[in-house]
């Protein structure tokens, strides 16, 4: 590894952070805390083909389960989910988006969408720095490019132009 190698990863760690930090000033600015908006935005973003229950929430936010259900207590308590009994198993919770917690999940990935629009290029750029092969001279990164990843990359890339 070389310093250049450390200092592109820290540039990168930074650029998160400080979205990160913006995601979570905004959370509290709408009256929730950070993982009540992480939950709502993982509950509505959530594939077509997968249901929202807590045990889904938990994996999404990478919880324990009972933290999930204590999330989802809150979020309840708030009127910003409801919970129902599935149709096929009547054993598994459903949770979804209440009426209010629509609207306050669109009012802030509104104020997120202009502040990625805004940092998303420095942030792009800071990743394509960290997973950077030999390119012209440049140093040889040891983190590899999933092709998932790269499709991304060059989809923001003809986003960002």
């Amino acid at each position: 590894m070389r310093q250049n190698d450390y200092r592109v990863l820290a540039e990168f760690r930074y650029e998160i952070r400080r979205f990160m930090n913006f995601s979570e000033r905004a959370a509290r600015k709408a009256g929730i805390e950070p993982h009540q908006h992480q939950a709502l935005l993982v509950l509505k973003g959530l594939p077509a083909f997968q249901i929202a229950t807590v045990g889904v929430l938990a994996e999404r936010l990478q919880i324990q389960h009972h933290s999930a259900v204590a999330l989802a207590d809150r979020l309840e308590s708030k009127g910003l989910i409801r919970r129902s009994r599935g149709q096929e198993d009547r054993r598994e919770i459903l949770l979804g988006l209440t009426l209010r917690g629509e609207k306050l999940l669109r009012e802030l990935t509104l104020s997120h969408r202009t502040e990625l629009r805004m940092v998303g290029p420095k942030l792009v750029e800071s990743l394509e720095s960290v997973i950077a092969r030999r390119r012209r001279g440049r140093a040889s990164h040891t983190f590899p490019l999933t092709s998932d990843a790269s499709r991304r990359i060059r989809r923001n890339r003809k986003t960002n132009k």
